[in-house]
């Protein structure tokens, strides 16, 4: 929107974002990224390579080319800007899988039932799936390896960030819950030799984080636990610290605050909880956090202020000692025994 925009104008740019969203969606699974990157190509050979109709490429590209993602050359010719190359399959911290995810059918029948879930606060996901989001997840393999593939994605540009935040030198073992593959707690642990830590999840999160390279590096794996588990029953004791990222967001209050009870039964005497989150500032700026909190809404989550999460803590028994920010969107709150 430019600065001379009329509000009208401003409200048709965002109206038609999703449109914006269904053309990354489509160069994603293309994969034209990947077939730009070593260097500018016709539009007649990357139909080709994409196996499409280069009159309609012409028109997705040119639209892309306007808000940034590639760039029109001369003779109808495409190259990748910064802003696509994040699409390319091969390349840190690459958005494709993250772009693919957020377009799949199965979500945006989810976002139909926004307004059922505002006029009765049900779960708007269930409404339309007959089924929570995680029990979709494992029943539909092939969305749950792109939804895995995505947050192992998001979490690439996060981690180290996460890992440069907070001193985790003076901890002896690091329990991390519901660590997925267990990339954050690699990381960790890299750059802390004599640390020890564990990575708890659900059996199949403990699978793939057992075939993870990272998790598995011989500097690392043999400081590397891997336990499999329900954090809604219990978790691994004798921790110093427990990491909790990602995980509070997917659920309802009373389910987190059962989550960060049994990490405080569990941790060492002087522990503490490190809950790593978006944090929901006051105000009217622009934050990711309040419009990834609408998402969270339409599956059964919440994103949430310090307030909210001091509010949860307390519940369990803890409290909130500081909020920690880092050069990622996420803050890492940190709570201890009350």
């Amino acid at each position: 929107m430019g600065k001379n925009a009329s509000p009208s104008a401003g409200m048709f740019t965002l109206i038609t974002g999703r449109w914006v969203s269904h053309l990354i969606f489509a160069a994603a699974r293309l994969e034209l990224a990947d077939h730009l990157k070593d260097g500018p190509r016709s539009v007649e050979e990357l139909a080709t390579a994409a196996r499409v109709q280069a009159p309609a490429l012409y028109r997705l590209l040119r639209a892309l080319a306007s808000v940034g993602v590639f760039a029109e050359t001369n003779g109808k010719r495409f190259k990748l800007t910064p802003l696509g190359a994040t699409l390319r399959k091969d390349v840190p911290g690459s958005m494709r899988a993250v772009a693919l995810h957020h377009s799949l059918h199965y979500r945006e029948q989810a976002w139909e039932q926004l307004l059922y879930g505002l006029t009765t606060g049900e779960v708007p996901f269930v409404k339309a799936h007959g089924i929570s989001y995680f029990e979709y997840l494992e029943k539909h393999p092939d969305a749950f390896a792109i939804f895995n593939e995505s947050m192992t994605s998001m979490s690439a540009g996060e981690n180290r960030a996460i890992a440069a935040a907070y001193k985790f030198s003076r901890i002896g073992r690091l329990v991390d819950v519901g660590g997925g593959h267990g990339s954050l707690l690699a990381i960790i642990l890299q750059g802390n030799p004599k640390l020890k830590g564990t990575l708890f999840d659900q059996p199949s999160a403990r699978t793939r984080a057992e075939q993870d390279r990272q998790l598995m590096a011989k500097a690392v794996a043999g400081r590397c636990t891997i336990k499999a588990g329900d954090f809604f029953e219990a978790v691994p004791e004798g921790g110093d610290v427990y990491v909790i990222k990602r995980v509070l967001h997917d659920w309802d209050d009373e389910r987190c605050v059962k989550i960060l009870a049994n990490c405080c039964a569990g941790m060492n005497e002087k522990g503490k909880v490190l809950v790593i989150e978006s944090v929901i500032p006051r105000g009217n700026g622009p934050d990711r956090g309040k419009i990834v909190d609408m998402q969270m809404f339409i599956i059964g989550g919440h994103e949430r202020t310090k307030e909210e999460f001091a509010t949860l803590l307390r519940k369990a028994g803890l409290k909130l000692t500081r909020v920690v920010p880092t050069k990622c969107p996420l803050s890492i709150v940190e709570g201890v025994r009350a």
